[in-house]
């Protein structure tokens, strides 16, 4: 009676180390998923890399940052966000776009989480770990920060080739 229960318990054990092993190399790393942000006229982009063997889906959305301060996380995670892109993201190189974004200072924040919401990577920022610590699964904070990015004002009209003049109809 003895070797069917310890034949059980094996078996028991054997099974368990085997659906757990699959989980165990595919574990989430902070490395998986980078962030660059950049400013294109009127347009924030923020390229994603996902090196993660799954698509993901991936939020880049921006905050006022008066005077080109960042402001308290709680106010760049709160509610009201209107500026922003969302996309599933695959495994490769993606570049989110937000267009027709008003001139000012905003800080850009970046988020991306796993199909089946077992992983989540943030840009960091500071206090990033208190809004992480909320959700029920593994977080990062990716090494590329929130960054205060300047959306420009309205350039001048390039000069007429040749005389150096502003273009007909331009009040530059």
């Amino acid at each position: 009676m003895r070797s069917i229960i310890r034949t059980a318990v094996l078996t028991t054990a054997v099974a368990a180390f085997t659906v757990t092993a699959p989980a165990l190399g595919s574990a989430a790393t902070a490395d998986e998923v980078g962030y660059a942000f950049g400013v294109d006229g009127t347009s924030v982009t923020n390229t994603i890399i996902n090196t993660t063997d799954g698509v993901l889906t991936c939020t880049t959305s921006l905050a006022t940052a008066p005077g080109g301060v960042l402001p308290p996380i709680w106010e760049v995670t709160g509610p009201g966000q209107t500026l922003y892109a969302s996309d599933q993201v695959q495994p490769g190189t993606t570049t989110q776009t937000i267009t027709e974004v008003p001139d000012g200072s905003y800080v850009a924040l970046a988020t991306c989480v796993n199909a089946d919401n077992t992983a989540m990577w943030a840009s960091d920022y500071p206090g990033i770990g208190d809004i992480l610590a909320l959700f029920p699964l593994t977080a990062f904070a990716v090494q590329q920060s929130s960054t205060v990015l300047t959306v420009p004002t309205d350039a001048p009209a390039p000069p007429v080739p040749g005389l150096g003049l502003p273009a007909f109809g331009s009040s530059n």
